[in-house]
């Protein structure tokens, strides 16, 4: 059975919708400027180009911060002489030994997450001396910029970051000459994987700045985003698909997915075999998905208050007008859940039985520890942002990119590099690697209004965000939560989802995920590997902070997919027929799923 659509006119016609209006007065045009404000600003666009976007005075600042109150601690100086005096002894010690056997790791060993020194090779002499050198090194390092009194806790994370980065450069692992895995394929090949890597380093190249190209081998509608179903509304922002059923009955309430706008829709609806969506359609739910256009420079208006007007509302009286009466299971995940809690919490006030229920993948409410994140927003990183968004109209997908990749430089700059300019071999591409690469932009004005307001004053947990002209507060939330975070996210840190326990007065089913931002949510439950964790506190209990929940949460192998079944059937209505909703009186539909705003680039 199909799904049919509704005509975006005959849904216009029906529901009042917004157009696209700054809701906050837009920043003064180039043209309004005073002389002195646009030369700043143009000098300033200019700096962020060759700084990849990063505030120079943040560095120097935090670095400064950190001299002079570590020129102020004799005490933290001394301790830091005799730690490197001590590390220094114990190094030739262990480096005049004559055991038998020598003690790899006798000294100091890589961290379990550190999968850079996992070949056995590194076990031998020489190179074992020199990979602990290195991680001592690194260790002297991280004792100076950690626990100087006085030093600002932002400061102190900038320059720990900043000295980190340097020293991965010299990491051993980096250089053909003392990486055993690097020289093992030199004599193999002869030489040949430095022709490879050659090879691979033009073809970045020329792809540079934007990035490698999606592999050609995963099409959008091809092989990835390929569950059936029909776009049935479309405006200047959003298309909503409707997934078409594949199960005999279907819950009467309809599930919506707002997905992030800072990448393509279809990382939950990639594989067929990794299809959050079609996981859901085949336990009898009807799925409801937007897919947000790619932003260009003439949307740099286009606010957060825009975001939410035309995507999440907009969705969701769509969805009500074809499936009039029932409520609605709403689902977000990173920014689209951050831009969910604030619809819901609108709805709550006026429209209290809206949502059956709300569900949040790995997205913050609170973001007073956004992680390392946080680095690159302070108010001198945002303006120097907002000047170069300013001139280009969009913050583009390079950018965005390039911050991802340096918080996580060791596996997504160094071992990358080693793999494939020295070893001379791309990693296969994964539908998630070529998801990745499926970039987007974001608009001057909402990416600017996302940064001041929910980083830098967090006025969404703080009860100052207005929607509608009116402030909204997540103690209003009242259906039930089923929440998601994931242990090692980078993104949205688990501890940080956490904090909706004590923001939102609901029952919460709290799901700490093993994996990261993206693949501990997409984590398909005939995948090998996943664990979970998973307890629900009611909204009269007490509070119960994130390290005692760690205790008391039982953990389970598997994905955690099936749990969120289970949350959503307990709240769900006895399975109907297929389709639901009257769309007897529907249009022609507008265009088959995926639709046309995720293909634009």
């Amino acid at each position: 059975m199909t799904v049919q659509a509704h005509d975006v006119r005959t849904i216009d016609a029906a529901i009042p919708l917004p157009k696209i209006t700054a809701v906050t007065p837009p920043l003064a045009p180039a043209e309004a400027l005073t002389a002195p404000e646009l030369f700043d600003r143009l000098a300033r666009a200019i700096t962020a180009r060759w700084t990849g976007g990063l505030s120079p005075a943040t560095l120097a600042l935090a670095l400064l911060d950190w001299q002079l109150h570590l020129a102020a601690s004799p005490g933290k100086q001394l301790a830091l002489a005799s730690e490197a005096a001590w590390d220094l002894m114990r190094f030739f010690a262990t480096l005049a030994t004559r055991h038998p056997t020598f003690p790899s790791w006798s000294m100091i060993a890589p961290a379990a997450n550190d999968r850079r020194f996992s070949d056995p090779d590194w076990e031998l002499p020489a190179l074992n001396m020199l990979a602990q050198a290195f991680l001592l090194h690194q260790r002297w390092w991280r004792s100076a910029t950690t626990d100087v009194r006085g030093v600002a806790r932002p400061n102190a994370a900038i320059a720990d970051f900043a000295i980190r980065q340097c020293l991965e450069v010299m990491a051993p692992t980096n250089f053909a000459l003392t990486n055993p895995e690097v020289l093992r394929k030199i004599m193999e090949t002869g030489g040949g994987n430095f022709v490879g890597g050659l090879h691979n380093w033009l073809e970045d190249w020329k792809a540079f700045p934007m990035g490698r190209e999606p592999a050609h081998h995963f099409v959008v509608g091809r092989n990835v985003a390929v569950t059936k179903g029909k776009v049935v509304y479309r405006n200047e922002l959003i298309e909503l698909i409707q997934y078409s059923p594949v199960t005999r009955t279907v819950r009467p309430e309809p599930v919506l997915i707002v997905p992030a706008w800072i990448m393509k829709y279809y990382i939950l609806d990639l594989s067929p075999r990794n299809s959050l969506v079609r996981f859901l359609i085949e336990h009898g739910f009807t799925v409801f998905m937007i897919s947000w256009r790619n932003p260009t420079a003439d949307d740099r208006n286009l606010s957060l208050e825009d975001y939410r007007r035309l995507g999440v509302e907009a969705a969701i009286e769509a969805i009500s007008r074809i499936i009039p009466g029932q409520p609605i299971h709403a689902a977000g995940y990173c920014l689209g859940g951050t831009l969910l809690s604030i619809e819901a919490a609108r709805l709550s006030k006026q429209k209290p039985d809206r949502l059956r229920s709300m569900t949040l993948l790995a997205a913050q409410t609170d973001f007073t520890e956004p992680g390392e994140l946080t680095l690159f927003i302070n108010e001198s990183q945002v303006s120097l942002l907002e000047d170069m968004m300013w001139q280009r109209g969009v913050l583009e997908a390079a950018q965005m990119a390039g911050a991802f990749r340096i918080i996580r430089s060791i596996d997504r700059i160094w071992s990358r590099a080693v793999r494939e300019y020295l070893i001379g071999e791309r990693e296969p591409v994964s539908d998630l690697m070529a998801w990745n690469a499926d970039t987007t932009r974001m608009p001057y004005r909402m990416h600017s209004d996302y940064l001041r307001q929910l980083f830098l004053n967090n006025d969404l947990a703080a009860g100052r965000y207005r929607a509608d002209g009116e402030p909204v507060a997540l103690s209003d939330l009242h259906a039930p939560m089923f929440v998601v975070g994931t242990l090692h996210d980078h993104v949205a840190p688990w501890r940080s989802t956490f904090k909706v326990h004590f923001l939102a007065d609901a029952d919460v089913t709290f799901v700490l995920a093993s994996g990261g931002h993206n693949a501990g949510i997409v984590a398909a439950p005939d995948e090998e590997g996943p664990s979970y964790q998973i307890f629900t506190k009611k909204a009269h209990t007490p509070y119960v902070g994130p390290d005692e929940w760690l205790k008391a949460a039982p953990s389970h192998e598997g994905s955690w997919w099936g749990e969120w079944i289970g949350f959503l059937d307990a709240y769900s209505g006895e399975p109907v027929p297929p389709p639901i909703g009257d769309l007897a009186r529907s249009s022609e539909p507008l265009d088959d799923a995926p639709g046309k705003y995720v293909l634009e680039q």
